[in-house]
């Protein structure tokens, strides 16, 4: 597991505190947008979409540390939009490494190499690149020709100034696994700290409705793409989410566990949802009605969601809640996945859904409804 000792030993201590207080709702990693602008619109994301007068809206650094020490959470995942149109924020980034939290910078990396010289390396900022597999994977993914080099010039660059950087990618319905078993072997020979991945939840501005995963989908094509893996391949997450995304795990969503902030406020109840906000993070978490949310509630919003921002937190203190909890983290570190079956997953015909070069421009909203909503 590509996770820093310190940053492992501050997660462990912080959520065993907030275990022997008492506590059962705390958050693990505040989603820190600073703005939703975007020099990409990629057609499986719902952030970019709103009028031109929000889009120029950004939250100032103040703002941001006050969120910060609002929701004392011991990460902060900076997602957007694209944080580096933010003029401020190298401003914002020092002032999070000053108060030794642990940041994830998340960029499609166009600007990135150009912007390096602003930033200096430290064990608390890592720049988390949007790359969506193989090059033509990863320009169909964010409709533009020519992004995937950029970004991996960006990333090498980054690697020889010395900092921590790692891949962020999402997958959609049509993912073809053997590519992406490729594509994990490109990032790691681009020295990579490691990879972070999840399944792509279905927002409901995205223009593109058709390229969203089921969960009995979602479990099928990653364990096709997790299973028999390779030592050489790092993961800069929890072992035990991988693990139930392959199908081996069964969890129920954290929502609190990374709770987003932006121009609009505190966003209820989670990053990926958009059902009101509270004016503090005090009243998101106690006037929000949690029992609402994840798949158990039955709330269709949630059905078929699998994603990370939800159900990492809930691996996470799984792994570190309980000695028999760390014991399994660690031997998922380690373990391979052996599974005959998940072979045969990848000997299939490649999948022929949106991925295909000529559904590019095709983003037409579908009335398809995924094939399995129950955990």
């Amino acid at each position: 597991m590509a996770v820093p000792i310190s940053q492992m030993y501050t997660v462990a201590t912080y959520v065993l505190k907030k275990r022997l207080a008492g506590n059962k709702r705390y958050p693990l990693v505040l989603m820190l947008e600073p703005l939703f602008r975007c020099n990409l619109a990629c057609a499986g994301c719902g952030k970019v979409q709103y009028p031109p007068h929000v889009l120029k809206r950004m939250l100032t650094p103040e703002e941001c540390f006050a969120a910060v020490e609002e929701c004392g959470a011991p990460m902060v995942s900076i997602p957007g939009g694209e944080p580096l149109l933010h003029p401020q924020i190298v401003e914002i980034v020092n002032g999070l490494i000053a108060r030794k939290k642990y940041i994830y910078l998340c960029t499609n990396a166009l600007e990135l190499k150009r912007r390096l010289p602003e930033f200096k390396p430290s064990k608390y900022l890592t720049f988390s690149v949007h790359l969506d597999g193989q090059r033509d994977h990863h320009d169909f993914s964010v409709c533009r020709e020519g992004g995937y080099d950029l970004a991996v010039e960006g990333i090498k660059e980054a690697v020889r100034r010395g900092f921590r950087v790692t891949t962020n990618a999402t997958f959609f319905d049509g993912t073809d696994p053997n590519s992406v078993r490729a594509f994990f072997d490109e990032v790691m020979d681009m020295g990579v700290e490691g990879v972070v991945l999840s399944p792509g939840y279905s927002y409901e501005k995205a223009p593109d409705q058709n390229r969203f995963l089921g969960r009995a989908r979602v479990r099928r094509l990653f364990r096709a793409i997790l299973s028999n893996r390779k030592r050489s391949w790092k993961f800069n997450m929890s072992p035990l989410f991988l693990e139930f995304l392959m199908g081996r795990r069964n969890y129920d969503c954290t929502p609190w566990g990374s709770p987003a902030y932006n121009i609009f406020g505190w966003q209820r109840p989670c990053y990926l949802l958009q059902d009101g906000y509270a004016e503090t993070f005090k009243d998101l978490m106690e006037t929000t009605e949690w029992e609402q949310y994840g798949v158990g509630s039955g709330n269709p919003k949630c059905a078929n969601c699998m994603v990370s921002c939800g159900y990492e937190p809930s691996a996470v203190m799984d792994g570190f809640g309980s000695l028999r909890g760390f014991w399994a983290m660690v031997r998922g570190s380690f373990s391979l996945y052996r599974d005959r079956h998940a072979l045969d997953l990848l000997n299939e015909p490649a999948p022929q859904g949106p991925g295909r070069r000529s559904d590019l421009v095709n983003i037409e909203r579908s009335e398809k409804e995924f094939e399995e909503t129950r955990r």
